[in-house]
């Protein structure tokens, strides 16, 4: 491999500019899309499961175990059912990011003081209205953290998922690591781990940011 040279990846940076950003750009795209479709799907069944003993560690230890899967593995099963490219690639970041989705939804309704509750109930407030206007802004601090932890996984799963032709930065580390020894392999591998990494900052530090404009300000820390 040849040698690191801050000219040499300040040259490869201008060159490939617009292509780093259109990466970037997709890869951005698919971290959020999977996101939000996890984020419906483990606070929805976080929901459903909250009172419920056996569904409750029925879906915690299947998303558990689910989780243990290698990256690797799983996109080399969905590849030749859903084919290559953004399908196997939102499937695969969905299924790794609700774990803690789920688990932090259970835990932060749970956690909502039973005296608050009651006296939700004793002002007249049906099942749903408790949920909705107490229970789920009480929890909502612990559920962005759940949030938080999937967005970062999926951001560095969503990089491994150029296995399969996925969209992202992780067509650069890939390219870079099988073309070890040629001029740009280093610069190909290092310019898309960095923007992978400062993607994962700004997307937590975004997420942090919309917690606590979404947190009932008695809430907030």
């Amino acid at each position: 491999m040849t040698g690191f040279s801050w000219e040499d990846l300040w040259a490869f940076l201008n060159r490939r500019a617009d292509d780093v950003l259109e990466l970037t750009r997709d890869h951005l795209v698919v971290v959020l899309i999977s996101l939000v479709l996890a984020a419906l799907i483990g606070i929805g069944l976080g929901i459903l499961v909250r009172n419920r003993w056996v569904a409750r560690t029925t879906v915690l230890t299947a998303a558990a175990v689910a989780i243990t899967i290698p990256s690797l593995a799983l996109l080399a099963l969905l590849s030749p059912i859903l084919g290559l490219g953004w399908m196997p690639t939102v499937v695969a970041l969905v299924f790794y990011s609700l774990l803690p989705i789920i688990r932090n939804t259970v835990v932060g309704l749970r956690e909502v003081p039973l005296p608050v509750l009651e006296a939700a109930r004793g002002l007249g407030l049906g099942p749903t209205r408790v949920l909705f206007t107490v229970q789920l802004p009480i929890a909502w601090p612990v559920i962005m953290t759940g949030v938080r932890v999937s967005a970062q996984l999926t951001v560095g799963i969503a990089a491994i998922a150029a296995y399969v032709a996925g969209p992202g930065l992780g067509e650069y580390i890939f390219r870079g690591l099988s073309s070890l020894g040629s001029k740009n392999a280093l610069n190909y591998a290092l310019v898309g781990t960095v923007a992978v990494i400062i993607l994962a900052l700004v997307i937590d530090a975004v997420l942090i940011l919309i917690a606590r404009l979404t947190t009932s300000r008695g809430l907030r820390v």
